[in-house]
């Protein structure tokens, strides 16, 4: 089952000829995440062979032109395409009324589909998204406008029982589901036959933390550590931090910091700020922190693999 982030946009403020602003796609089992939708997200989603119509959840970190101007081309072009199924925006309210103004200037016709607003607050995390498979969580931000990250977490399946114990003990149907569940067999001899011998070691359940635009902050930590993949902004280098507080922003140096406490498997940085011409420095720079870093590219995909977890001898 996929759990996957596939980088859109990678700059901060300014697009360069090779960074495009904040976009990112989170996959989680086939559900598919818009996360923040900077000018041409639409370019990058062709490009990285993203169906529009998978497409269903669009999730704004907070109301700044590179993290949403690309929403409006989105919808236009998802109106034209003769899109019928709802799309689910999750975003600060204030986006709700923009999003109104632009349909009376921009659209000819109404929209085929509904858009389904729904408000995000950013003072607290709150639970905004589950399914069978997943809840997602907002993440409290430092930023200038009231700002918010994400925190996908994968629901622990269920248990895989072994085919061939079924076969062994002619387990019936009707006790394949609470075997499944964690429960014991007990044979028609009265004999009980651990859950442990029927069934694969557990998987453990993956998750991500999104956080973009933001003040370093160790008030996240308990919602984010321990996560696969952590991704947080890096806007400028250390050199550059009186700036980077000005702005409500981290340097590379305060993500690996903030890394080295939460210990993700891999922390992913981005956001970078136009200046930078290439971003190996700031890459070094939070690797001297936490050295599981890695850079946000255009089109890269990163992979969390499912990992049984080992049961006690």
């Amino acid at each position: 089952m996929s759990f996957t982030l596939t980088i859109l946009g990678s700059s901060s403020a300014v697009p360069t000829s090779e960074r495009f602003p904040a976009a990112h796609v989170v996959n989680v089992h086939e559900r598919f995440f818009l996360v923040d939708c900077g000018e041409g997200a639409q370019i990058q989603l062709r490009k990285n062979r993203i169906s529009f119509g998978r497409i269903n959840h669009i999730l704004i970190s907070h109301i700044h032109g590179d993290h949403t101007f690309g929403l409006f081309g989105l919808i236009s072009t998802l109106s034209l395409l003769g899109r019928k199924t709802d799309l689910h925006i999750y975003a600060h309210p204030v986006l709700e009324k923009i999003l109104k103004d632009h349909r009376k200037y921009y659209y000819e016709y109404p929209l085929p589909f509904n858009i389904v607003f729904h408000p995000v607050g950013s003072a607290r995390s709150k639970l905004i998204y589950e399914d069978d498979k997943l809840e997602i969580h907002t993440i409290p931000l430092k930023h200038r406008v009231p700002a918010t990250g994400f925190l996908f977490r994968e629901k622990a399946p269920v248990l895989n029982i072994r085919k061939e114990m079924v076969k062994f003990y002619d387990i019936p149907v009707r006790e394949i589901i609470n075997i499944k569940q964690g429960g014991d067999f007990v044979t028609g001899t009265g004999e009980v036959i651990p859950n442990r011998v029927l069934t694969l070691p557990p998987v453990k359940p993956r998750s991500l933390a999104y956080c973009t635009d933001t003040k370093y902050s160790e008030a996240i930590l308990p919602l984010i550590s321990g996560t696969d993949i952590l991704y947080h902004e890096a806007t400028y280098l250390h050199n550059m931090h009186d700036r980077a507080a000005e702005t409500g922003h981290s340097t590379a140096k305060q993500a690996g910091m903030l890394a080295a406490k939460a210990r993700p498997g891999k922390l992913i940085i981005g956001h970078f700020s136009s200046r930078y011409k290439t971003v190996e420095a700031l890459v070094e720079e939070a690797r001297q922190e936490f050295p599981e870093t890695y850079p946000a590219n255009e089109g890269d995909c990163h992979v969390v693999e499912q990992v049984r977890i080992p049961r006690p001898s």
